[in-house]
C-alpha cells in the first residue's frame, strides 16, 4: 500500500502578467484563497511630481497558499493575470513558511528592502515583452535601476540593448 499524499497547504509562487500583481492578488482573495503580495514604498519616477508609492517587492510574482488540489489549482490558473506556477519539470516548487514569515516582517518594517539579482553574467536570456520581444542573447550586467544589457551574437560581433529586468527571462540550460 502506498503512503498517503501530503495534502497540507504550502506557499507557492505565481508568475503574473506585467503589472498585474494587484489584479491577481485581488482575484485570488475574491476566491477566498490566501495570498501574499509583498510591497515596498518607493519614490515615483514621474517627471511632473514626486510622491511615495507602494510597488511589489518582486515585480511579476505573487505568493499563494494552496494544497494544489485539482479544483483549487484550476481556479488559481484561471485567475485574470496569472501566467503560471513557478516550478520545475516536477511541478510547482513550494516556498518554506519561514521565508514568507521573514518577508512579511521585512516589508512591515517600512525600511528599505533590497532584492538579489535573478541573472548572472553569461546566462542565456530572452526578451519577452517590449520593443525587443523575441531577442535571444547573453545577459551581461545590471545597469542602474533594474536595467540590463543583453549582448546578441551576430556575425561574430555584438550588439547590446538596455532592457528592463522584468522584460527578460532566463532560458532553460538546454536551449
Amino acid at each position: 500500500m502506498t503512503a498517503p499524499i501530503d495534502m497540507r497547504p504550502a506557499w507557492y509562487v505565481l508568475h503574473t502578467r506585467s503589472r498585474f500583481e494587484q489584479v491577481v492578488s485581488d482575484g485570488l482573495q475574491g476566491k477566498s484563497l490566501e495570498v501574499f503580495l509583498p510591497k515596498i514604498t518607493v519614490m515615483s519616477k514621474r517627471r511632473d511630481r514626486r510622491m511615495k508609492i507602494r510597488v511589489p517587492l518582486f515585480p511579476g510574482y505573487v505568493f499563494i497558499k494552496s494544497d494544489l488540489n485539482v479544483h483549487e489549482r484550476l481556479e488559481i490558473v484561471k485567475t485574470v493575470g496569472v501566467v503560471r506556477f513557478v516550478g520545475n519539470k516536477d511541478g510547482p516548487v513550494p516556498v518554506p513558511d519561514e521565508a514568507i514569515d521573514s518577508l512579511r516582517i521585512m516589508v512591515a518594517g517600512g525600511g528599505p528592502v533590497e532584492t538579489g539579482t535573478r541573472f548572472k553574467k553569461g546566462d542565456r536570456v530572452m526578451v519577452v515583452e517590449g520593443p525587443f520581444a523575441g531577442v535571444v542573447g547573453t545577459f551581461m550586467r545590471y545597469r542602474g535601476y533594474g536595467r540590463v544589457v543583453v549582448a546578441i551574437d551576430a556575425l561574430g560581433q555584438y550588439a547590446a540593448v538596455n532592457v528592463p529586468e522584468e522584460h527578460i527571462e532566463k532560458l532553460p540550460e538546454i536551449l
